[in-house]
């Protein structure tokens, strides 16, 4: 196929294949019982996934080093990897298919002599794992893509809805006035300002304090374990609904303030400063996200650089230590207070300007040392993506769980949270030589949901 048919990766996703910044989605959905090969051929087969340009090119390097996409012809059977024995001798099948998954982010890229994805069924498992480099698009648009392959437990005939994480209901509020409009563009600039100075000098040189969960450079290739905490959706809206505008994404930054204090106890409570700053970092998509309906017209257009693709932002979440937790629900009115002005600022938007200047002016390569250099100088990465509200199948096997994670980080610490019908799964991958017991970090997080839950439904 000539040359004149192949598109140039995003910027983005051109970031995305970079050593320094190599990044997959790993997700995995647990089944009611095992799924047949020549069932999970067909449901590859007819669903919009293997329509999508992406998921049958090839990615290919010009003579100048700038990649591209070049079309090929799709064999679904390179792309099914079987695994029909055990992959593990954990205690038991969570274990054993999170300690396979935590091997694959640090050891196992993608063959680029296909396109970059691939489904491995771990029949002994009874789930499905599947890799897509995220170069392919951003995680909330291949979650969507990915949904294609599955219907609705109650409705056969159609695919999975994925609504809002807050509440749909929209509150009646006056006007602002002049006044309260001039102050809100006064503190967007501030705000904008600040964290937009912030954000450059942790590419430079500002780093979090030492602590015990402290990454840094060279850790993404120390070995990896990978461990899930379980929330009921039901328990962050109970704790939600105890303060006024809260979101979900507020008590997932709360339950982490408190639950990483609560950790840190365990390993250091005497060499922790009341207050210290532990700075997490999330990436936001500012690409509107399609629905799968949108999907299925996206289909019937181009899908180059307008249509699909990567388009992010960086956003720094700082968290603090406290000691005093005699009122767990102050955790997530600090939370929110740091949210409301994160969402308040441009920094998603100007941190991607910066990148893309970068991208455009001095390469790729120096534009992934900048983001490396953030991910070396803070502590966490956090992502929470909104899944189905309803239970949903694949070839008309009820989907038990949803979980995802991604590639190893210099972090010591990686979070993904992903809500499924009530539930919440956060997949925590640590290092660890740093992390050696993550099962009790992951308790730590829900016994912070648990505890403020106890004190919203005293209020």
């Amino acid at each position: 196929m000539g040359i004149e048919t192949d598109e140039p990766l995003s910027p983005a996703g051109r970031l995305f294949v970079q050593p320094a910044t190599h990044q997959i989605i790993n997700s995995v959905f647990g089944l009611e019982r095992a799924i047949g090969l020549d069932a999970l051929r067909a449901v590859i087969s007819d669903s919009l996934l293997i329509m999508h340009p992406r998921f049958s090119s090839l990615l290919v390097t010009d003579d100048h080093g700038l990649e591209h996409w070049r079309k090929t012809e799709l064999n679904i059977d390179r792309h099914i990897i079987v695994r029909p024995d055990p992959v593990g001798e954990g205690d038991n099948d969570e274990e054993m298919v999170n300690d396979y998954i935590a091997d694959l982010t640090v050891s196992c890229p993608l063959n680029t002599d296909k396109p970059l994805w691939e489904i491995h069924l771990l029949s002994a498992h009874k789930c499905l794992v599947l890799r897509v480099h995220h170069a392919l698009g951003d995680g909330i648009s291949l979650v969507s893509l990915m949904l294609t392959l599955c219907r609705k437990l109650d409705d056969p005939e159609q695919t999975p809805t994925i609504g809002p994480l807050s509440s749909s209901t929209k509150k009646v509020s006056k006007k602002p006035g002049t006044w309260e409009n001039i102050v809100k563009v006064l503190k967007m600039v501030w705000f904008s300002l600040v964290y937009v100075c912030e954000f450059m000098m942790r590419g430079a040189w500002v780093k979090d304090g030492k602590t015990v969960v402290s990454g840094g450079e060279g850790v993404e290739m120390w070995p990896r374990k990978l461990v899930t905490a379980k929330f009921s959706f039901q328990d962050m809206k109970t704790v939600k609904s105890a303060v006024v505008n809260a979101t979900i994404n507020d008590v997932l930054f709360g339950v982490i303030s408190y639950g990483l204090s609560k950790y840190l106890d365990s390993r250091s409570p005497d060499s922790l400063q009341e207050g210290l700053q532990i700075t997490g970092v999330s990436l936001v998509n500012l690409r509107p996200s399609p629905g799968l309906q949108d999907m299925k017209e996206l289909m019937k257009k181009n899908a180059g650089a307008t249509g699909w693709g990567n388009k992010v932002g960086i956003v720094l979440l700082p968290v603090y230590y406290h000691r005093n937790r005699s009122d767990p629900l102050q955790y997530l009115k600090r939370a929110k207070m740091m949210m409301d002005r994160k969402k308040l600022s441009m920094e998603a938007v100007l941190s991607h300007q910066i990148g893309y200047f970068v991208m455009k002016y001095f390469g790729a390569k120096v534009a992934s040392l900048l983001e490396y250099r953030v991910i070396c100088n803070t502590s966490f990465t956090i992502s929470n993506v909104v899944g189905p509200r309803e239970e949903i199948t694949v070839a008309g096997i009820p989907i038990t769980y949803m979980r995802t994670t991604s590639s190893s980080l210099p972090h010591a610490i990686t979070m993904h949270m992903v809500s499924y019908a009530g539930k919440a799964d956060m997949q925590i991958l640590v290092a660890k030589d740093l992390i050696p017991d993550p099962e009790k970090l992951a308790k730590c997080f829900e016994d912070a949901l648990q505890e403020m839950k106890e004190h919203a439904v005293q209020m």
